[in-house]
């Protein structure tokens, strides 16, 4: 039964300051939706520390409910679609965006965000995984579908520590994939050795930052996942070796990167874009059935840990100054 308040972490503006803190609402205050969910977890995503900070681009009108991803049980429902008690999930779509999110006790959302929680995943598990989770799935299918196979050679995942490369790391490991790893934090080899990186590189080691750099350089790897974009984006489109392709899904490293044709021209290589938030249902449906099944990661405990509301604040400095390792799971209660 839906309450008639609810602990949320509500984000608020006050001429140029933007503050989060954890309060207490009337549920009335929900907006439109079908469905209504008691939430048993979010999780913690960049774009959620970007929704959390002023300029961050990600939120046009306060007071705002983060959380861009959300799982738990329907307690209300006007779509057919969907009874009272049923377990789901959501992510992508403007959830924790222009429609208030995860970090509150509850939801309402429109029937058609809502995914039905495979049976033998439970909803820490699918929220371990959450964007962050399904956006690496999304790359391997991607890589995959364009011939991408582990006989090819290594795979790099930049920015590995983080949730996207935590759990691209894990899966291409599962999958036979000989995967390397690129961090700046030195003090993370073993944990990304756990799940499965048979090489760990700098991040240095993974940038140009030339002013007229070299078109090509050695080719090194088969492809690549990439969650941080800029100048690492710039080294991995010279190293990528013929046919290979390299899943763009971050821009942690900035927006603009150093390129040219001659990648393309020369090797065929292949950048393949990935987005989350507008993946077609029944394509998000058949992702989620993968990740609870051959694409389950098997160390998504030790890649996750699970925060309060009232820690959000602080995780959410963290996360924006890539200090952050593996996933954060928001619990509201």
């Amino acid at each position: 039964m839906l309450k008639e308040t609810m602990r949320a972490y509500l984000v608020s503006q006050d001429g140029e300051e933007v503050k989060g803190e954890v309060t207490t609402l009337p549920t009335d205050q929900l907006p439109a939706g079908e469905v209504t969910i008691e939430v048993e977890y979010s999780s913690l995503n960049y774009k959620d520390g970007l929704a959390c900070i002023p300029k961050g681009g990600i939120v046009r009108t306060y007071p705002h409910i983060p959380g861009i991803d959300a799982a738990g049980r329907v307690i209300e429902s006007q779509d057919a679609s969907f009874k009272v008690g049923d377990r789901v999930l959501i992510t992508g779509y403007d959830l924790g965006v222009s429609h208030w999110g995860g970090y509150a006790e509850y939801v309402r959302v429109p029937a058609a965000w809502v995914v039905k929680t495979p049976e033998n995943l439970s909803h820490f598990e699918a929220m371990a995984l959450g964007t962050a989770g399904f956006t690496a799935a999304m790359c391997l299918l991607a890589m995959e579908r364009n011939g991408s196979t582990p006989e090819q050679g290594p795979v790099l995942v930049t920015g590995a520590t983080g949730g996207v490369g935590s759990v691209a790391v894990n899966i291409l490991a599962q999958k036979g994939y000989t995967v390397a790893a690129s961090t700046g934090k030195a003090d993370q080899h073993d944990y990304l050795r756990d799940l499965g990186a048979s090489e760990i590189l700098s991040r240095d080691d993974v940038s140009v930052t030339d002013e007229r750099p070299r078109p090509l350089l050695k080719a090194t790897w088969a492809g690549a996942v990439d969650t941080v974009g800029g100048s690492t984006l710039s080294y991995l489109l010279r190293t990528t070796n013929l046919a290979g392709n390299v899943a763009l899904c971050g821009l942690v490293g900035g927006h603009n990167f150093n390129g040219s044709v001659i990648p393309f021209l020369l090797r065929g290589i292949n950048l393949l874009g990935i987005d989350s938030v507008a993946c077609p249902m029944s394509y998000r449906q058949d992702i989620w059935q993968r990740l609870a099944t051959d694409l389950k990661p098997n160390n998504l405990d030790q890649m996750s840990q699970v925060i309060s509301l009232d820690d959000v604040t602080g995780a959410v400095g963290e996360i924006l100054q890539g200090q952050v390792k593996g996933r954060l799971l928001v619990a509201p209660k």
